[in-house]
């Protein structure tokens, strides 16, 4: 799907979310500007909220879409769109919101190969979404810059974070700083 009619879809779609959330925005691919798009990835910290008979706040919204996978209360649920894009919506809280939506805004490979590898060489480790420094304590990671810190990695904008990009100044620096 293009980019420009996937984001109107996210945008609709985080609309919706929106009132139930502390906290959402549109990550992924749309968040990178890709031309191309193949699904639409949300973060978002919601309000707490009931499922079953007694739905309340995101859920009724998120289980009017026919689920892929991911039953909720969760991490992450995928959902199909009527548009017929897939919709990924990962919950993260206060505490990893950073870690989440970097990870999320991707690309996969710069997620992997720049942000965890530079975290794991300064013996950092990530356990069910938080980070844990290397004394085994977490670390919260309430935006995306405590992230990039804490890996060593100058900041990127979600453009550049991408292995192929020429513009692309992701390399692993020296020692972080701050809360190791």
């Amino acid at each position: 799907m293009q980019l420009d009619q996937a984001t109107a879809i996210a945008e609709r779609i985080k609309a919706q979310l929106a009132p139930h959330c502390d906290r959402i925005e549109i990550a992924g691919s749309i968040r990178r500007r890709k031309p191309d798009v193949g699904d639409i990835e949300i973060v978002a910290i919601p309000k707490p909220y009931d499922v079953g008979l007694f739905a309340s706040g995101i859920a009724p919204i998120v289980e009017q879409w026919p689920r892929v996978r991911g039953v909720l209360p969760c991490k992450y649920t995928q959902r199909l769109l009527p548009e017929g894009i897939v919709l990924d919506l990962f919950f993260a809280t206060a505490e990893n919101w950073g870690l989440i939506y970097a990870i999320r805004t991707g690309s996969a490979e710069y997620s992997h190969q720049v942000l965890a590898h530079g975290w794991s060489v300064r013996g950092w480790k990530s356990i069910e979404g938080v980070l844990h420094n290397s004394a085994g304590k977490p670390v919260p990671t309430p935006e995306e810059e405590d992230v990039f810190r804490i890996a060593g990695v100058p900041w990127a904008e979600p453009e550049l974070r991408n292995l192929h990009s020429p513009n692309n100044r992701s390399s692993v620096s020296g020692p972080a700083s701050g809360t190791e």
